[in-house]
């Protein structure tokens, strides 16, 4: 007997709530304090490219109804650089605007039509633009920090991570306002050298392992880490059989040996798409991560 449609869905809602609270969190403090609903607006589709880049880029920015200056976060959306879009984290971007940060929630080009390191390209160029635009929007440039899922996860963490050493990647969009204040990395492919070629990562990079190793080496962010990085807030699927857990325990590990500040937020029983649909807590933990990061940066700490 087959199950009608509206009941596996409810079948599937319920499973995936029970997953909720199934995780455990490491280097995280004692309590999470909560915060009030802050009102915000969105302005949709800012070009945030110049006028002479190959694909013109749009992004929607959130700006909370607050005075003063704002944190910010730089938003970017997963697909394993080859699909979606922006649309895929504007639960995330409101959520976090109703905390009281400015967003920025960005596209950026796609594989095989463009291969690394435009996408990098892209995202450096998002955080030139919030720079920029800090004093009209009244964002806080002390503390903008960078939050993706997926290939945005390592998007935003390569591009974090090769600001603060001296990577060649730097040149010629990089440099100290591409280094975050934060990063918040989910489900992140860490070290692209261990999934041998798979067919997203060989049109992403241009070619097979064997044909580029130094470009594969240079495209992980886990090469890429020095005492310098920003804080790290990671999280993850227990159960990710795309993007096994054991990319984000690798760079907690090298956070670790380099003594930067990291958190890790393991999702149980969860795969890699279930641990975005599921992600409340882990954007709580997050959210509250990026607060406390951002005082600091403000602070001058």
């Amino acid at each position: 007997m087959s199950i009608p449609f509206r009941y596996r869905v409810t079948i599937m809602l319920l499973m995936l709530s029970s997953l909720w609270g199934c995780a455990t969190h490491s280097g995280a403090p004692a309590s999470t304090p909560d915060h009030p609903h802050t009102d915000f607006r969105m302005l949709d589709d800012i070009a945030y490219t110049p006028e002479d880049w190959p694909q013109t880029l749009y992004a929607d920015l959130y700006l909370p109804e607050t005075n003063g200056k704002h944190a910010t976060v730089l938003l970017v959306h997963g697909g394993g650089w080859e699909r979606r879009s922006r649309k895929d984290m504007a639960w995330i971007a409101r959520d976090l605007a109703s905390r009281g940060f400015a967003v920025m929630n960005v596209d950026y080009r796609f594989a095989p039509e463009h291969t690394f390191p435009a996408q990098l390209h892209d995202v450096q160029m998002a955080m030139h633009w919030l720079h920029r635009h800090s004093s009209e929007y009244g964002l806080d440039r002390s503390a903008i920090s960078a939050f993706g899922f997926s290939s945005g996860a390592h998007l935003v963490s390569l591009m974090a991570l090769v600001a603060s050493s001296d990577s060649p990647l730097n040149d010629p969009y990089g440099g100290d306002a591409t280094r975050p204040t934060a990063v918040v990395a989910g489900g992140i492919p860490a070290d692209l050298e261990a999934f041998d070629s798979g067919r997203l990562i060989k049109q992403f990079l241009g070619g097979e392992q064997q044909e580029i190793p130094d470009i594969y080496r240079q495209a992980s962010p886990v090469t890429h880490v020095t005492p310098s990085a920003p804080p790290f807030f990671l999280f993850h699927g227990g159960m990710d059989m795309l993007v096994p857990f054991s990319q984000a325990k690798r760079l907690q590990q090298t956070l670790n040996a380099n003594s930067v500040d990291n958190e890790l937020y393991r999702m149980h029983l969860r795969g890699h798409l279930t641990s975005f649909l599921t992600a409340g807590q882990a954007v709580d933990r997050a959210a509250d991560f990026l607060r406390r990061h951002s005082l600091s940066a403000d602070s001058g700490s």
